[in-house]
């Protein structure tokens, strides 16, 4: 019997992917090496930059921009986490921003212009709100994944953290958590807790009936925000034409074990009962795979990334995924 091809994976531990992090569920064919990187967006540098893993889970915004210049990796219709971005954006009480259009003139703080979070969040300003984007004054704390890319003129770095930016009223809006406002330190610092640290950010929310609208926009347009995405290098695929319908395989079986945990009651961490949540939402999958199922989704988050000038040009379907059902 031929020995397994050895692939290093650089994927987040989730309930989703926790079996085949065990090796309770294999991959078929692969002697898989499965790394843990804290916190993961560590992983998207390390991949974008060097190519150091075999197969990782990467932002999709992040992975789009990087295949538009080229990187060697291309993704499988895997999408580990799943979020909509209503909610997140937080303001000053003192800014005047009252409505989205508000924004506009205004200096909004995102840890990088390239995070998904910013990505959506400002698809959803300007589709669905008529947000001029180019009016915004965005400050940004860190470098972008991919060192190719070119910032718009109306992104500027900043010379000390966002959050102390905030708080002092140098920004009238900012996003929560690490997108934002909520860490201090110098994210390129290898991630560590050294130095990133957490901070509270208690500020209102720009729309404080998110959810309500979350609702009403997945009804209208069929766009469910994805976050995390499988990519694995080009070589690997090409000497291994097997390997990509492996890989996807196992996820998806994976993802099956927690599904029926899901709907049972069995699987219960907060992350599950989000999930749950949405099941009246989005069907009885809250994670669907493959492209048929995600392509509005997809098409849309490549389109925004464009119109946004993270991208140097459109990007078509079959340039950026893997079709499962063709392999």
């Amino acid at each position: 019997m031929p020995d397994k091809l050895h692939l290093t994976f650089a994927v987040a531990e989730q309930p989703h992917t926790s079996a085949l992090r065990s090796g309770q569920i294999p991959v078929a064919g692969v002697d898989a090496e499965w790394l843990t990187i804290k916190p993961q967006i560590g992983a998207f540098r390390r991949m974008v930059r060097d190519v150091e893993f075999d197969v990782c889970e990467l932002a999709p915004t992040t992975y789009i921009i990087a295949r538009a210049y080229g990187a060697p990796f291309i993704a499988l219709p895997i999408f580990v986490l799943r979020k909509f971005h209503h909610a997140g954006l937080l303001v000053r009480e003192d800014s005047g921003i009252k409505t989205p259009r508000d924004l506009e003139g205004k200096t909004v703080g995102v840890r990088a212009y390239s995070v998904t979070t910013g990505a959506w969040t400002r698809q959803v300003l300007i589709d669905e709100f008529g947000v001029d984007n180019s009016k915004i004054n965005w400050v940004v704390d860190d470098e972008e994944h991919v060192t190719q890319m070119k910032l718009p003129a109306n992104v500027r770095h900043a010379t000390r953290p966002l959050a102390d930016m905030m708080a002092d009223g140098e920004l009238q809006a900012g996003f929560h958590g690490n997108a934002g406002i909520g860490r201090k330190g110098n994210p390129t610092a290898g991630f560590s807790a050294s130095g990133w640290q957490e901070v509270e950010a208690h500020y209102p929310d720009l729309l404080p009936n998110a959810e309500e609208l979350e609702w009403d926009y997945y009804r209208r347009t069929g766009i469910y925000p994805m976050h995390g995405t499988i990519v694995i290098r080009e070589s690997v695929v090409k000497e291994n034409p097997w390997v990509a319908k492996a890989i996807y395989e196992a996820f998806d079986e994976a993802k099956q074990g927690w599904l029926k945990d899901l709907h049972s009651g069995a699987a219960n961490t907060a992350s599950d009962e989000r999930y749950r949540k949405l099941i009246p939402l989005v069907g009885n999958d809250p994670l669907p795979y493959g492209i048929e199922a995600n392509i509005k989704t997809i098409e849309a988050l490549e389109k925004t990334a464009f119109d946004q000038g993270l991208t140097p040009r459109r990007m078509s379907i079959e340039e950026l995924f893997l079709d499962p059902s063709k392999l």
